[in-house]
Order: structure tokens, then C-alpha cells, then sequence
């Protein structure tokens, strides 16, 4: 995909980014070959670039074409990481910068580069390297020192973050901050630069083996990109969707983040400006079930140690946590930025850490069910922990929550959080046999029917003859569409259809679906929400409709950029992404709808009416 660009110092929107790491953090590298968002040393460290926040104040580390009017494109290597952001222009050349964070997969690892190689593949091009950390955000004074080999730049708590340059290049001090480089360079010439984080000084680029980390960089991707088992038509969606979900775990501990970004807005204001960078036990659990779904049961393994150890240290089952189990961060406006493309506020941290929500033990309890069923483990100190928050999950369904969407309102009798909790007693049941059994199990039973007595009676409106999304409530939400998926009733029920035209016709936004119309207590505006329509592609399925199903399908596929990668939400008029990037609901969501509709055309293709059932999103008993 080619794309015309400027080099006015604007923020590019988020889908003109690509974006590499390396286990512990992300960078955001747009079409422009600026890096615009890196935070050091993990996703929930402060920034040291955040161009893509406020143009002035972020800082950047770019390498371009100096020339107006280039035209530039990007694609990763096959089956990696690796990105690789070409420039051309007519009668000058083609400039190619790959870019890449180190990663041999060893979550010990303690070192932090970003490698950028540059290249002219024919004619010559003048190219100019900007070298502008800001440390904190921006909000810490950053000392920028030219140096024989690059730049060191410091900042006021001891950060330090060098570049060296190879081919005899020198940087100059910029009199507003940074450090700049300009160089022609000629066909069949390449030119390294190396960030280095906590480096004393910047050393000699052959020091840092680069050419040695480039091949392991890619042999580790395409090993790991070689485990995928999925092989059907959108085989090329589904492993970019995985290479993000690997990006977004967080190596040391197992932790997933929701995104790597935060305050990017999710609406046409900036209300909706939220920090993702934390690990939600629901998101992580339901990428994790994707992830097991398509051969990558390591992943798995290592999310439910991480669950393992942090409810050991912490007693409980939170909402949210930091990457190493910790607390998240109060939220906390960050005002001397301007925010993405203007629009503020941007903000640290997450205030729904506080909030109630009863659903996550059922996305947790369906992936660790999954896991033993594709061969892995749990292991029984996971399994005792687990027992105890099915039994709190029991007293916890009486009790009203803020749900998944995470209202700033009152809390409420979620359905989807009844759902999730009549899921976590139903795998529970089939856990506790592989475990020689369990005291609770008649309990359990009694609960999980109970609880689905009590979905059809209060979370089904007699005036609509559909669901609804709270108990005793008016309105639906796209959460309904899981009681198809989790075949909470059989898929010809009438209820369910009435339910899912209901949720079509009132949540529908052009091509793509709203995650629901009601009042939140946000006054402001958000687009269709990728993940729902995911959801909905899997309910036509499973209802039979086959081809509108592949029709929702492909809509929402095309709501990824020119990598392949997936915001949280879209604009449903313009298909722009809207919200943090890449999102790892929106790709998980992609993996499991890919995996049913190619289940569902195999089955057309051998003329057998079924379901297309995936593995255990089916209920054991009524």
C-alpha cells in the first residue's frame, strides 16, 4: 500500500503505524519512519517518544527521506516482526529502513534496543536523522550530548537512552532540544543506528552485533510463526493477529496488555481517552483462548502462572493489574500534552481498577479448560486457587457489577456477567474430574442451574420477546451475541433469533456494530467496536446465515490498516481506527471468528448440517 506523506511534524493517525518490540514494551514506527511512542523499559514505563500525543512536546526518533513528495510503503518480513518502511521518489532513489527490537524469546533478558538499518536499493537519497527523546512524558528536562559514535541524552531521575550511528556520520546538537544527522547515502550503502536504553555511552555500532541480533531476531519470529495450526482461507489475518497478541505479552511475567498506547481517543472528542497498558484477567484470558486455539499453548502456559502467582499474592481475582501483578496506577491527567491530533486528555493509569465486575472468572475458567484440552496443563496448585474463586463467583452473582464495557455509572445486574459466571461453573464441572474430583461439584451444579433459570426469567423481556443486557432492563448490548457462542440455548431458538435481529437492527452502524446505545456516564460519542463485530460474524454462523456472516466478516477485516493491524474501535463512516492500538480484543476476536467461518464453509463444502462448533464453546448440561 503506498502512501503519500509530508514531513510537517504532525502526529500521523494511528493506522499508519507499524509496530515492533520486544517482550517487555512496544514501539509505534510510522510511514514516515518516525518513531512516535516507545516507553522504557516495559509497556507502563513512562515515554521516551510520544509524538504521537503532542507534536511539540513527545519527541521522535525519525529517519526519512529529506525530499518532499515521497511516496512510502510498509510490509513486515514474512511471518515476523520486522518492519520494513520503504520510501521512493521518482529520479532520487528507493531508501529502505528496517526496523526491529532484538528478541531471542529468553524472558530474562534485560536489555533494551531499538536496530534500524538503512539501505538505498538504487540511485542515492539524503536522508535526515532526528534524535529527540523527552523523557517522563515530556515532563523531565532531557540533556541531549553528542558523542564520537552518536548521542547520549539523560534526563533528570537518571534516565539514559543513547544512538549510535556507523558509516563515520555525526550528529549535531539542536539549539530547541535533540540531536540531528544528515547524510547522503548511495546504492548498495547501509547505514546503522542503534538505541540503546541505560547505555553509558554510545559505543561503536559493530560493539552491538547487529547483523548477529537481525538473524536471530527473524529466526525466532518464523520458528514461532511455524507452531500456528491454523491453515485456512485468512491464514495470512490470523497470524498477523497472533504475532500481535505475542507482541502484547509481557515476556517476564506472562501478563497481557490491553494495548501498548494509551489516550488514544476512542470517539470523535477526547473523552473516551483511556491507559490500556495494563493487563486485564479477562482480555488475557480470552487472547490466551485464541492463542491455544491456533497452536500456541506456551502462551497459555505462561498466563495461567502469572494468574497462579497474583492470586496467591494478592487473595483475590482483580479486574485489572499491572504487568508484574501489582496495582494499577490511580489515573492521573497528563495536561501539558496536547493529545492525539489535539484532542485531550491524556491519561495515566486506569480508574476503573476500582470497579466491580463479575464476568472475568468466566473467560479464565473457558482458557484454562481449553488449555487442558489441547494437551497442556493447569496443574494443581492453579486448580485449588481456581476452586476458591468459582466459590466466591458463586456469592458474587447475587450481587450486581459495572460489567465488561466498564460504565462510569452505577453498578447493575449485567447479563453477560451472569453468562460468564454460569460458564465458569460449567467448566469447573468438567476441571474437577481431571483433578480426582471435587466437594463442591453438587454445589457447583446447583448454582450453574440456578443461574440459568434465573438469565431466562429477569434477563429476558417479555414486551421485546428478546435478552437483554441487564436484568429487568429495556435495551440490549452486543454481549447478547454470546449466548449463541456459548450456546447458553440451542442456535434455533427463537429467543436467541429474535435477539440477535434486535441486536443487528439497534446497534448496527453502517458496516460495522456498536457495542451498545445506552447511557454510560461518558458524554461523548464512540465508533463501532471491532471486537462485537467479530462476535456477530460467529452468531450468523452459528445461526446458519453463512454468507452474511462472511460478509460482517470481511467488513471488519477491512478495519485494519495496510499491516494487517487493528484498533479497538472504527469509525463507521470513514473505516478509520479509533481507540488504542493495536488492541488485542479486536485480534482475538478476528482469530476466533476465522477459525469458526472456516469450520462452517468446511462443513458446507462436505454437506453437513451442523453448527460450527469450536472446541468447548459448547455447555456439557442444561
Amino acid at each position: 500500500m503506498s502512501t503519500a506523506f509530508a514531513l510537517d511534524g504532525k502526529p500521523l493517525g494511528s493506522s499508519r503505524y507499524g509496530v515492533i518490540g520486544d517482550g517487555n514494551t512496544i514501539a509505534l514506527v510510522g510511514v514516515d519512519g518516525s518513531v512516535d511512542w516507545l516507553c522504557l523499559p516495559r509497556f507502563d514505563s513512562p515515554s521516551v517518544f510520544a509524538k504521537i500525543l503532542d507534536a511539540e512536546r513527545g519527541g521522535c526518533f525519525r529517519i526519512s527521506p529529506r525530499h518532499d513528495g515521497c511516496e512510502s510503503r510498509q510490509a513486515y518480513d514474512d511471518a515476523t516482526n520486522v518492519l520494513q518502511t520503504l520510501f521512493r521518489r521518482d529520479g532520487d532513489g528507493t531508501l529502505v529502513v528496517t526496523d526491529f527490537m532484538p528478541w531471542n524469546g529468553d524472558p530474562r533478558s534485560r536489555f533494551h534496543e531499538l536496530h534500524r538499518l538503512v539501505e538505498v536499493r538504487e540511485g542515492s537519497m539524503e536522508i535526515e536523522i532526528l534524535f529527540d527523546p523527552r523523557f517522563d512524558y515530556g515532563r523531565g528536562e532531557t540533556r541531549v550530548v553528542v558523542a564520537e559514535e552518536g548521542a547520549m541524552a539523560e534526563g533528570p531521575s537518571g534516565e539514559r537512552l543513547s544512538v549510535s550511528i556507523g558509516s563515520g556520520v555525526r550528529f549535531e546538537a539542536l539549539p530547541g532540544g535533540g540531536a540531528r544527522a544528515r547524510v547522503i547515502v548511495r546504492s548498495g550503502q547501509r547505514l546503522w543506528c542503534i538505541l540503546s536504553w541505560r547505555s553509558k555511552r554510545p559505543e561503536r555500532v559493530a560493539a552491538y552485533r547487529p547483523f548477529d541480533h537481525m538473524r536471530a531476531t527473524r529466526t525466532f519470529w518464523r520458528k514461532w510463526a511455524s507452531r500456528m495450526h491454523y491453515d485456512g482461507p485468512w491464514r495470512h489475518d490470523v497470524l498477523r493477529s497472533a504475532l500481535v497478541l505475542k507482541l502484547l505479552q509481557y515476556a517476564p511475567s506472562g501478563a497481557m496488555v490491553a494495548a501498548p498506547t494509551t489516550s488514544l481517543p476512542a470517539g470523535p472528542s477526547g473523552d473516551r481517552n483511556w491507559d490500556y497498558r495494563y493487563s486485564w484477567t479477562r482480555d488475557s484470558a480470552m487472547a490466551i483462548r485464541a492463542m491455544n486455539l491456533i497452536g500456541y499453548p506456551r502462551e497459555a502456559q505462561g498466563f495461567f502462572h502469572f494468574v497462579r502467582d497474583t492470586v496467591q499474592q494478592r487473595g483475590d481475582l482483580d479486574i485489572m493489574v499491572s504487568i508484574d501483578g501489582g496495582d494499577v496506577p490511580a489515573e492521573q491527567l497528563l495536561d501539558h500534552l496536547a493529545g492525539h491530533r489535539g484532542r485531550r486528555p491524556v491519561r495515566t493509569g486506569n480508574a476503573a481498577r476500582a470497579q466491580t465486575q463479575h464476568d472475568i472468572i468466566g473467560p479464565l475458567l473457558d482458557a484454562a479448560s481449553l488449555h487442558e484440552q489441547s494437551g497442556g496443563m493447569i496443574g494443581l496448585r492453579l486448580w485449588r486457587e481456581i476452586r476458591g474463586l468459582v466459590n466466591d463467583a458463586i456469592e458474587h452473582a447475587t450481587q450486581p457489577d459495572h460489567g465488561i464495557w466498564e460504565p462510569r455509572a452505577a453498578p447493575m445486574h449485567h447479563v453477560h456477567s451472569k453468562l460468564m459466571t454460569w460458564v465458569a461453573l460449567d467448566r469447573a464441572l468438567h476441571l474437577a474430574p481431571l483433578f480426582g474430583g471435587d466437594r463442591f461439584e453438587k454445589t457447583w451444579h446447583q448454582a450453574r442451574a440456578r443461574l440459568r433459570e434465573e438469565i431466562l426469567q429477569r434477563g429476558f423481556d417479555a414486551r421485546s420477546e428478546t435478552f437483554v443486557s441487564v436484568y429487568d432492563g429495556a435495551h440490549v448490548d452486543a454481549t447478547l451475541l454470546l449466548l449463541t457462542i456459548y450456546d447458553f440455548l440451542p442456535t434455533t431458538d427463537p429467543r436467541l433469533e429474535r435477539t440477535l435481529k434486535r441486536v443487528v437492527e439497534e446497534l448496527g452502524d453502517g458496516k460495522f456494530l456498536r457495542r451498545y446505545r445506552s447511557q454510560d456516564g461518558i458524554d461523548a460519542e464512540e465508533g463501532a467496536f471491532v471486537l462485537c463485530g467479530f462476535w456477530l460474524a460467529e452468531a450468523l454462523a452459528l445461526s446458519g446465515r453463512l454468507d452474511e456472516a462472511l460478509e460482517v466478516f470481511n467488513n471488519h477485516l477491512s478495519a485494519a490498516n495496510h499491516l494487517g493491524l487493528l484498533a479497538e474501535e472504527v469509525d463507521a463512516t470513514t473505516a478509520s481506527p479509533l481507540g488504542n492500538y493495536p488492541q488485542a480484543f479486536s485480534h482475538l476476536g478476528l482469530i476466533h471468528a476465522a477459525a469458526r467461518l472456516d469450520l462452517a464453509l468446511r462443513l458446507r463444502d462436505e454437506g453437513i448440517d451442523a453448527a460450527p462448533r469450536l472446541p468447548f464453546d459448547t455447555a456439557h448440561a442444561p
